[in-house]
């Protein structure tokens, strides 16, 4: 290990090399160096970090340190090293030989058992005293799973710390525990072997270049904000994380956390504290600022039932049944979006509303603090547009945009009509490319708009600052349970409560949107589900006719409804047999007609079935032996108790040439071709149906290219819920029937049923829309239970 090349650095293109006497050694050491986080954001940190400071005076080394043995992890951690980068204002030539430095004074370590750690303190100790080096400090930074916190706390504590005089760091990643009681006990393993100012929790949006502007932004413009930022003249502050992707790949993590957990209780919370506790007087000062934000966390008012609104986006319980391998019954209240209403108790801000909201698959990426001053004048004089800057009924706002959305990039933004701010020119610049638009409500143009000089990873600055020793950017044990206190509570009055339902993206539209009404959070709009004529007081011994999506709906509870429907099918059998002497009858498969099948073949003894053809409206690509099978499943059921004529049934031909579903075997066309040749004008005389969680019937599922629209009568589909290859009767030929029943079950049923009330009619997103029957009639068989929950 080379150190000294560390504190001497040659200027490449004057040949000149200065040297510095070394302030001492600096190791630092990467667990789970080959991972996401490390390869994504910590390496260039790192980077960043040596990159600035190779001419401070003190040397590196960097250790890049897994469970994996070195053979397998080195590859993978050089690979990750070959992307690292230089800012922009960084000469190539530099850039070039300062990564040379950095990779050469980068080791891997497999870092696993007591004798690991023993080893790399010991290989420390050697290369310094060749090097006739003294030891500066050692940074332990661990990003992995809090579960391996404790095995390398003891192990660094037992035996890998520096010597006396030598100052010790470990970092540690969220999240910080689950709740309360986890967070403490966390904290407390951790404090068994670690003083508090050797722990830095990382919160890396208190990274993000305007989050950090916020209190310096308040300290130098005080003489402004100090008469308005108080009760009297903010209306509210908003403080938004919304994004666009959904939790795929993550949902088993999102089932353990959920939206609160994952970046209000932290993010948020961090920001929150921010804009509104006492600035201290010294800012440089870590332990005034930390105290500053221990006193307004413990200032907030406690939590009430109604001081949260949540929801969930449509197709996460799809992704968590596929990623977690769940069954078909399986339902979770996890949200994936959250509105919280907080106040806080103290003269400042008594009576203002503090909003912190955050979702995922919602319409936009953007984040952002916004604070909204009250607006009580009245101006007769119709200002000219030189006049705006002064005007005092413009709206009054101050945002400290952290990135993405409409502006996409960093800015801290005040309405003219407050005051022009000023701030620091070597970091932020007045911006001079806004585009053109329109933010909260107002032109950009309304708005002072500063920009950083140089945008920059928020790791990178908390990077810095750890090796510094600033302790004001992460989050202490004190405060870190202050934060747990209030959310912990928050989180069990929520634990039984059914998050809203919305589509994501565009579409969700207005379904999302709360009002403050009684010191609680309300949506907008109504969860209930609103059917014509529908009398919620209807008894459970007569099935209540009503109109949903603008066709017939019988709804009952789940028995009576069932028996309505078998009386219904034994109805149109009846009648198709008398005047043509045949019936053809389609059946979906899943769990909600197997009640049905029980109660035909138990009840309805007159049942014309040596007329009746039997149809399978889908099925699984499997053979029918499984239990996955649809036709499986009508036979155990179905079939084996009633006496059918064996050429009067139809299975699809899925398995043929042992093969299943291939398009080489033309099954759906052999099916289609039945279907001709029995039936005239390819018309069934019933078709049941059934809808699914994500919106779709058969099987054809939202996106479905095939199916929707088209000549084709028979196609095959793909299911994101295993197995996923499916053969389907298309929409067209489901349309040509002369009656479509969608039966519709259970509680797990409420959500969708209430989202496609409201929902626009997409076909290509909700394919139920596309079910309208040409000269047929639709009606929908729906329980009490999926209608009101």
């Amino acid at each position: 290990m080379h150190l000294r090349v560390l504190y001497c650095f040659l200027l490449v293109g004057t040949v000149a090399v200065f040297c510095k006497q070394n302030k001492g050694h600096v190791s630092v050491v990467l667990l789970g160096a080959t991972g996401d986080l490390a390869k994504k954001y910590l390496w260039q940190g790192l980077f960043q970090l040596y990159l600035n400071e190779v001419n401070s005076g003190h040397s590196f080394s960097f250790h890049g340190a897994a469970l994996t043995p070195a053979e397998k992890a080195e590859p993978l951690l050089f690979e990750a090293l070959k992307s690292l980068s230089c800012p922009e204002d960084v000469p190539p030539d530099r850039c070039a030989l300062v990564k040379d430095q950095f990779l050469k004074l980068t080791r891997y370590r497999q870092l696993k058992t007591s004798e690991n750690y023993t080893a790399l303190h010991q290989d420390i100790l050697t290369s310094l005293a060749e090097e006739g080096l003294h030891e500066a400090g050692r940074l332990f930074y661990l990003s992995v799973p809090p579960f391996a916190y404790a095995d390398i706390a003891q192990n660094i504590n037992g035996s890998c710390r520096p010597p006396p005089g030598a100052w010790l760091r470990v970092v540690l990643e969220k999240p910080f525990g689950h709740d309360y009681e986890s967070a403490e006990k966390l904290a407390g393993v951790m404090q068994t072997f670690f003083r508090e100012e050797e722990i830095y929790r990382v919160d890396h949006y208190l990274g993000k270049q305007t989050v950090e502007q916020i209190l310096p932004f308040r300290r130098r413009h005080q003489k402004f904000l100090d008469p308005i930022w108080n009760k009297q003249h903010v209306e509210r502050v908003e403080i938004v994380m919304k994004e666009t992707v959904d939790a795929k790949g993550r949902t088993s993590f999102y089932e353990e956390y959920g939206v609160i957990r994952d970046v209000i209780q932290n993010h948020l919370t961090e920001i929150l504290t921010y804009v509104a506790m006492e600035v201290p007087r010294n800012l440089s000062n870590s332990d005034e600022v930390l105290r500053a934000k221990l006193e307004l966390l413990d200032s907030l008012r406690a939590p009430e039932h109604s001081s949260a609104v949540i929801g969930q986006y449509q197709n996460y319980l799809a992704q968590v049944r596929e990623e977690m391998e769940k069954n078909h019954n399986y339902f979770t209240n996890t949200p994936t979006f959250a509105g919280v209403l907080i106040y806080i108790d103290n003269t400042r801000w008594e009576g203002v509303p503090f909003l912190l909201v955050s979702g995922k698959d919602l319409d936009e990426r953007t984040s952002y603090a916004r604070v909204v001053f009250k607006d009580n004048a009245f101006c007769v004089h119709k200002q000219s547009k030189e006049e705006t800057i002064k005007n005092s009924c413009q709206p009054k706002q101050i945002i400290f945009h952290i990135g993405n959305g409409a502006l996409n990039f960093p800015a801290v933004l005040v309405t003219k009509s407050l005051f022009k701010p000023s701030l620091p020119y070597s970091q932020w610049q007045e911006a001079s490319d806004v585009p053109g638009i329109s933010f909260f409500g107002q032109p950009i143009s309304d708005y002072f708009v500063h920009r950083p000089v140089q945008e920059r990873d928020a790791y990178t600055a908390l990077i810095s600052n750890i090796y510094r020793g600033k302790k004001g950017s992460f989050v202490t044990t004190k405060n870190l349970l202050a934060s747990w206190r209030f959310w912990t509570r928050l989180l069990e009055n929520l634990n039984n409560e059914t998050p809203r339902i919305y589509p994501g993206g565009e579409e969700t539209i207005t379904l999302l949107d709360f009002v403050i009404e009684r010191g609680g959070l309300r949506f907008v709009s109504k969860e209930g589900l609103e059917v014509m004529g529908m009398d919620q007081n209807t008894n459970s011994f007569a099935s209540a006719q009503s109109i949903f999506l603008g066709n017939p709906m019988v709804s009952n509870w789940a028995e009576p409804l069932i028996q309505q429907l078998a009386q219904d099918i034994q109805t149109a059998a009846e009648e198709a047999v008398k005047n043509r002497g045949i019936f053809h009858l389609a059946l979906s498969g899943g769990s909600s007609p197997i009640a049905l099948f029980h109660r035909l073949y138990k009840h309805h003894f007159g049942f014309p079935w040596k007329h009746t053809h039997l149809w399978m409206v889908d099925e699984r690509c499997v053979p029918f032996t499984d239990t996955d099978s649809n036709f499986g499943s009508l036979e155990r059921h179905l079939l084996q108790h009633v006496r059918i004529p064996y050429v009067n049934i139809h299975p699809m031909p899925v398995h043929k040439n042992q093969r299943l579903c291939d398009e080489e075997d033309k099954g759906t066309e052999e099916y289609a071709l039945e279907i001709s040749a029995l039936l005239t004008n390819s018309s069934f005389d019933l078709v049941l149906l059934g809808l699914g969680n994500d919106g779709h019937t058969a099987s054809i599922f939202p996106g479905s290219q095939d199916g929707i629209t088209g000549d084709k009568l028979v196609v095959l589909s793909e299911s994101p819920l295993k197995p996923t290859h499916r053969m389907s009767l298309s929409l067209p030929l489901i349309n040509k029937a002369q009656k479509v029943a969608v039966l519709v079950l259970g509680k797990g049923k409420h959500d969708i049923i209430t989202l496609i009330s409201r929902a626009e009619n997409k076909p290509v997103r909700w394919p139920i829309f596309g079910v309208k029957p040409n000269s047929g009639q639709l009606v929908w068989y729906v329980d009490y239970d999926a209608m009101f929950r």
